[in-house]
């Protein structure tokens, strides 16, 4: 068994976007997923992206959003949908509801998600 105690925990943020480390290379052991719960405030966007190497499936468990897709298509994303976005996918999610949208993210191979965000804080 592995305990990952909230102090272990990473906080990662962009203007309207708070991304919690969960689970990843630095706090575990596991070498296979990274696991973040990632919470967008109204109207924030994570813009349209790709991981070259890994995989993502998010699972949203608040708030309403709209998936930006490729070739600038987009879908709702809602409480208890479920994406899974190959490696070189373009993915980006933009919150449109009206309270916070919040989805549990599972990357594999892992990625230390540093690389994305301006501010990084540790739980206490």
């Amino acid at each position: 068994m592995e305990f990952i105690d909230k102090k272990s925990i990473i906080e990662l943020s962009n203007p309207g976007v708070i991304s919690k480390q969960l689970l990843h290379p630095n706090n575990s052991k596991s070498r296979n997923v990274t696991i973040t719960e990632v919470h967008l405030d109204v109207g924030a966007v994570q813009p349209r992206h790709t991981h070259d190497f890994s995989e993502q499936v998010w699972y949203a468990v608040k708030g309403v959003g709209k998936l930006l897709l490729a070739d600038g298509k987009e879908k709702d994303f809602q409480v208890g949908d479920v994406v899974r976005f190959a490696e070189q996918e373009i993915h980006g999610l933009r919150n449109s509801g009206s309270d916070k949208l919040v989805y549990i993210s599972v990357t594999s191979p892992p990625i230390n998600f540093e690389y994305a965000y301006k501010n990084i804080k540790q739980e206490k």
